[in-house]
């Protein structure tokens, strides 16, 4: 599969890159998708939610009336769930939401996340860049360039660049990541993937294994 590269202008450089077909032309594995997907979200959860039952609830453990005469219900407590400010019945506890999917599947589910990007013409070809010092303006210009700015992107680098990626951070549609930080969701939550050149190689070496 080959793709035009253009330079951070926008501008076609007439040459082109060979895309692996074993990542970025698979048949795309849906459940697998599905599973990482899920597998990140849950993993992002902090599970921290609480409620206080009856036996956690501060208050008296005297019997509140007595218990036959009243012509009322029969009570005890006054933490019972029944009464205002008393206990919550099974509420929620704290809890790891977190779960283990095999690595394999991880690989194939990126994989499909390319496949199912390149087949939209989603993905974007980009020679390698860099600004001479962090500046969001710069990196504007790139997006409108590229036809970016008013889409969510996501711009893969083959290895940390600073400048890049302090220019981009205060930007909510785009992202800046390199290939280890990849995963399915970004993938899949971008309207365009923008590789770098340096990144296609890393991206091929992890996803071919």
């Amino acid at each position: 599969m080959k793709v035009a590269v253009l330079d951070y202008t926008g501008k076609d450089t007439g040459r082109q890159v060979e895309l692996s077909d074993a990542v970025f032309a698979i048949e795309p594995n849906d459940h697998a998708v599905y599973l990482d997907v899920k597998q990140h979200l849950a993993n992002k959860r902090q599970g921290t939610h609480k409620a206080k039952e009856r036996a956690e609830v501060a208050g008296s453990t005297r019997k509140i009336k007595k218990q036959k005469g009243t012509g009322t219900a029969r009570a005890g407590s006054i933490k019972s769930p029944v009464f205002r400010g008393g206990g919550r019945i099974f509420g929620p506890r704290p809890k790891d939401y977190s779960f283990k999917l095999n690595k394999n599947l991880k690989r194939l589910a990126r994989k499909s996340a390319f496949s199912l990007q390149a087949k939209e013409s989603n993905i974007i070809v980009v020679e390698d860049f860099n600004f001479e010092a962090p500046n969001t303006k710069n990196f504007i210009n790139v997006l409108k360039a590229l036809e970016l700015d008013n889409k969510k992107s996501l711009f893969v680098l083959g290895e940390s660049n600073k400048n890049v990626y302090l220019s981009s951070r205060n930007l909510k549609g785009s992202e800046v990541v390199t290939t280890s930080e990849l995963n399915t969701y970004k993938v899949l939550n971008a309207g365009k993937v923008v590789l770098l050149e340096g990144a296609i190689e890393g991206i091929e070496a992890n996803l071919s294994k």
